[in-house]
């Protein structure tokens, strides 16, 4: 099948290994333009840019200012619109994923005797107001919702919103809304892409401002995050979708080809390659694709043919397994999947993964939907400075110190000594026989 594109790494040069991990949002160029004028049009005019953007990027001619926040009442019929094992796998998934959470929340406070009389600490509280980005472009994802939801609760965010694109009905997808309630989340704006970003960052007469933004979103929506990021804490970064499967010698090409498909799927502008160092895999994938299409929609057909015969996936042939775990490190891809029958013999030389799920009973879809681990996770390298989503993204942290009479003299007569010679004579003072006096007075 010439149309997926094949790559092997044995004598390729670095400009053209450099190709292969480069991303759909590394060069914004063209969506930082296009999005300036959406931002400063949203600053200008609030809730009327967003009904405009709303009809002419959405076709949503029904949005008015007055249904931009989803009503009590699109709630409870969303409910009645969501097949009832919909609405029980968002139970079971949001139950998972809340215990998953659970184990991440600190304590509120620890204090430690740095020395005698001298304690020092950390205190967590919530971050004050925090928006979920909801994507719906290319499908609908109350799975995002539950990823996001769920952790920004378990944190005690006490003001949330989720902001999510309206359909051409005007309306937010049924399931996102069952997936937010049950979550414990109420607010819910029918407002996306690059509008949204700013109507959270700016507020407006309907969309409260909020402190932060998470969730992942397009390349309009990564640009928006950019541009506003001295306005608005953008979060970790998250575009379009990226999966990886490491396949060995142990598994069958058509298994390793049915799991490339996963993220392929989401959109033209995802990555999904499978990475090998055996040429029967490959030729078993490779004759498997055209069998695993012939049960999708047409729709997630034409994504994952555009993926994988594109510049952003396909499959990579390795000289050796090393080989093949190096380039992983080199891509450090969203999700990855190792596939062998011992897989916890690769896991030690993975070091650049967002994601890394084990064996052959683990696929991303698990993942994503069902297991509890966070499915927002860092895209475009970002697995090399940033973790998935957790509770943490939700919380903020103060250094506590507390230094008592016991403890002052030698933590003052070492903060002395090191003022002197930087140069602070205010930092000096402070720590001087100047404070002895006022202590006494």
């Amino acid at each position: 099948m010439s149309e997926v594109n094949v790559q092997r790494l044995k004598g390729m040069t670095a400009s053209d290994r450099a190709a292969l991990v480069r991303r759909s949002e590394n060069d914004l160029t063209f969506f930082l333009g296009k999005v300036q004028p959406i931002i400063d049009a949203v600053r200008k005019e609030g809730d009327a840019a967003l009904v405009r953007f709303g009809r002419e990027l959405d076709n949503a001619e029904s949005l008015t200012k007055e249904t931009l926040k989803v009503s009590n009442a699109e709630f409870d019929d969303a409910f009645g619109m969501v097949d009832a094992k919909v609405i029980e796998a968002i139970r079971f998934s949001i139950e998972n994923i809340r215990s998953f959470h659970e184990e991440q929340l600190p304590a509120p406070m620890w204090l430690k005797e740095i020395r005698p009389g001298s304690f020092a600490g950390d205190r967590y509280l919530p971050i004050n107001s925090v928006a979920l980005y909801v994507p719906r472009g290319k499908g609908s994802f109350p799975s995002v919702t539950m990823m996001t939801a769920v952790p920004a609760v378990v944190a005690g965010v006490p003001n949330l919103c989720v902001i999510t694109p309206p359909g051409p009905d005007g309306k937010v997808d049924a399931a996102t809304l069952v997936a937010a309630r049950i979550a414990g989340i109420e607010i819910v704006y029918k407002v996306g892409g690059a509008q949204a970003v700013a109507a959270v960052a700016f507020g407006t007469e309907t969309v409260r401002k909020a402190q932060k933004i998470v969730g992942p979103g397009s390349p309009w929506v990564v640009a928006a995050k950019r541009l506003l990021a001295g306005v608005i804490d953008p979060g970790l970064p998250a575009g379009p979708s990226e999966g990886m499967v490491l396949a060995d010698r142990t598994i069958h090409g058509g298994l390793a080809a049915l799991d490339l498909l996963i993220e392929a799927e989401h959109g033209p502008d995802s990555s999904a390659w499978l990475v090998t160092d055996s040429e029967r895999v490959v030729a078993e994938a490779l004759e498997a694709l055209p069998k695993h299409w012939a049960r999708m929609s047409e729709m997630r057909v034409e994504f994952s043919r555009t993926v994988l015969s594109g510049k952003s996936g396909g499959i990579v042939l390795a000289e050796s397994m090393a080989d093949a775990c190096a380039f992983v490190n080199e891509y450090a891809p969203e999700h990855l999947e190792i596939l062998s029958t011992k897989p916890f013999e690769y896991l030690g030389d993975i070091t650049e993964a967002s994601e890394i799920l084990l064996g052959t009973y683990t696929p991303v879809s698990i993942a994503n939907f069902a297991l509890g681990p966070n499915a927002v996770l860092p895209t475009s390298k970002g697995a090399n400075t940033y973790g998935p989503l957790s509770v943490t993204d939700f919380i903020r942290r103060s250094s506590i110190g507390y230094v008592t009479s016991k403890g002052y003299p030698e933590m003052a007569a070492a903060a002395h000594t090191l003022g002197t010679y930087e140069g602070f004579s205010s930092h000096v003072n402070a720590v001087s026989e100047m404070r002895d006096q006022y202590l006494k007075d």
